[in-house]
Parts: C-alpha cells; sequence; structure tokens
C-alpha cells in the first residue's frame, strides 16, 4: 500500500482527508501533536473505513521526530495541515504562527530532504490575498496579508517557491482554501475545535445545540447586500478530493502547482445562518458586533483552474453543508461525549 504522510491529520481537515485518502486506495500516516485535535478521532475514522490509520504523537517542528518517523516508512508523498489557524488568534500571538507555520513547514522540509522525498502538497489559505480588489479571485491576483495568520501562509508559499525554483526534482501543490465547512456524511467526523469556535458553522452549531445563547456576527456594515462578510465556503468533503486530484497530478509531473479550492460562490454570514434554520428546523438568535481584526468583506473563489488542470470542482452544496454539520454536532454531542 502506498503510504502518505499526513500532518496534523486528526485535524478537521487532516482527518477528512485521511477517510478519502483509505477510501482511494492509500494508506495515510498521521502525526500530530494533539494540540487542537484528539486521539479519539482515529477510532472515528476506523469506523468509517474499516481500517486504523497510523499515528505518531509528534511535532512538525521537532526534526528528530520526524527523522524517526521517516526512518519507519517509505512515504511517496507529505500532506502537510499542520498548522495553526484562527485568524483572531494570529493577530493577538503572532510568533506563535510564524514559530509553528513557518519553522514548521522549514523543519518538515528539512526532514524530507534528509529522507530523500521531494513531493508535498501544502495548506494554504485565500488569506494570502489579503484584500482583493475584486472578486473572484485568480490564482495570478496580487498577495498580501492582512493578519499574522495569513502572512504566515503567504511566506510558507515563498519558500516552497523559490525550492521548487532552485531544485526542480521537487513535485509541490499549493492548495488555497477558501472556507471549508461541513463534515463527513457518516456524522462520526467533522469540525470540533477546543474552546470558543473561530469558525462561523461550529459556532451556530454551538447555539442550535443550546451550548450557547446566540451567535455574535463579526461585523454588520461591510459593503455587502446584507451587511455581513462573504465567504466561500466550500464542503469538506469537496476540498480533501482536491487534496486527491492534486497528488494524482504530482504523481506525473515534476514542478508548482497553485490552485484556488473554493465553489467560486460567495455566500454571507446571514444566509449560511437562514439556510441551516431552513434545514435543521433550529433557531438561531444572532447579535451583530463589531470587526474582527484582519478580517475582509468579501472573499470568494474563481476555481476555474483547478477544473481545467485537475478536473476538479466542488459539487455539494450549502444545504449538504449544513446538514452534514448538523448531524455531526448532533452525534457527536449524544453519542461520543
Amino acid at each position: 500500500m502506498t503510504e502518505i504522510l499526513v500532518t496534523g491529520g486528526l485535524g478537521y481537515i487532516g482527518s477528512h482527508c485521511c477517510v478519502a485518502l483509505m477510501e482511494a486506495g492509500y494508506t495515510p500516516v498521521v502525526v500530530d501533536n494533539l494540540s487542537n485535535s484528539s486521539p479519539t478521532t482515529l477510532d472515528r475514522m476506523q469506523q468509517i473505513s474499516g481500517v486504523r490509520p497510523k499515528f505518531h504523537k509528534a511535532d512538525v517542528r521537532d526534526g528528530g521526530a520526524l527523522d524517526r518517523i521517516f526512518a519507519k516508512h517509505r512515504f511517496a508523498a507529505v500532506i502537510h495541515f499542520g498548522a495553526l489557524k484562527a485568524v483572531g488568534e494570529s493577530v493577538a500571538k503572532p510568533l506563535d504562527y510564524y514559530d509553528n507555520n513557518v519553522g514548521g513547514t522549514l523543519t518538515l522540509i528539512g526532514a524530507m530532504l534528509r529522507a530523500g522525498l521531494k513531493k508535498m502538497i501544502f495548506s494554504s489559505s485565500a488569506t494570502v490575498y489579503g484584500q482583493a480588489a475584486t472578486v473572484p479571485i485568480r490564482e495570478d491576483f496580487p498577495r498580501s496579508a492582512t493578519n499574522p495568520y495569513g502572512r504566515s501562509k503567504l511566506i510558507a508559499e515563498d519558500i516552497l517557491e523559490d525550492l521548487s525554483l532552485a531544485d526542480g526534482g521537487w513535485r509541490i501543490a499549493r492548495l488555497r482554501y477558501f472556507n471549508p465547512v461541513g463534515a463527513h456524511e457518516s456524522g462520526l467526523i467533522g469540525e470540533n475545535p477546543k474552546g470558543v469556535p473561530n469558525n462561523l458553522l461550529p459556532f451556530i452549531c454551538d447555539v442550535a445545540a443550546a451550548h450557547r445563547d446566540h451567535l455574535a456576527i463579526f461585523g454588520g456594515d461591510y459593503s455587502t447586500p446584507d451587511g455581513t462578510g462573504i465567504r466561500d465556503y466550500i464542503h469538506v468533503m469537496d476540498l480533501v478530493e482536491g487534496h486527491l486530484a492534486a497528488l494524482r497530478f504530482l504523481n506525473e509531473r515534476p514542478g508548482l502547482l497553485t490552485v484556488n479550492l473554493g465553489t467560486g460562490k460567495g455566500i454571507s454570514v446571514l444566509e449560511m445562518v437562514r439556510t441551516f434554520e431552513r434545514v435543521t428546523g433550529c433557531d438561531i438568535p444572532y447579535r451583530v458586533t463589531g470587526r474582527r481584526p484582519g478580517d475582509v468583506g468579501e472573499c470568494w473563489a474563481d476555481p476555474t483552474l483547478a477544473h481545467h488542470i485537475l478536473g476538479w470542482r466542488a459539487h455539494r452544496t450549502l444545504d449538504d453543508i449544513c446538514l452534514d454539520a448538523w448531524r455531526w454536532r448532533s452525534l457527536e454531542s449524544t453519542s461520543f461525549l
């Protein structure tokens, strides 16, 4: 079986990617430091796929630990999810983000070089576009960053580009995510952040489950039709299927690939709330408060390049997103806690 190293593989996107890899016949090997994840996710992935992924508790900043892991396996590629990802937290704790997201990527690259492996899929973000002048956003748009999280991803992207230019033997895909949401259709894995959620849909689910009395909407005065921020919400399973498409691409040719993974459609916060209420029957009270530092008003993708090069496009709907997220939240509350 072809082994793929998945850093951050017990996190939200990483766990769904591992399930998709197993379904496609790969053997994911998870590296995770459990800072924002739980080993019980391994049990749930096994329930879905019938196979328990191999797991190493380690930090991507620990080069010695990575060397020992590489010595035990013959990896065909690395998919690098292991990063901190909360915009607001990055503004408050910028050094943590540079240390983990930039330093961890450099340490991982060093371990790959020592092991003779030069194939990586990198988890990047639409935040590298900063406040884009227009939408939808194409891959050739200027890059900038409005917060340390986005800047850490931009720096890591530049490192990978320089590496590719210096050594043509590398095969690298930089996948710029828009807003991953939803959960596996089984309801067994989903987004389960520790503490107060930083993303919209887990917060909505908390309100629906009566764990919070209202949703805080950060900013109601953006230049958008209803005043709330607009994002490109992509189902997490569509997103990870994009990784499988990128892996197939890298298997066929060397070089650097950079593509957006998004739906191409912008959805406002209030649209998300209303859709969730309609498909679940739950009431979501909300209060509009001030904007969060570093947030932008509108951000959605032009995913044409991913479709053209990878043959990939998102096909799950906003209804699917809300139903799957609520199924996960409902089962997680009643069966696993």
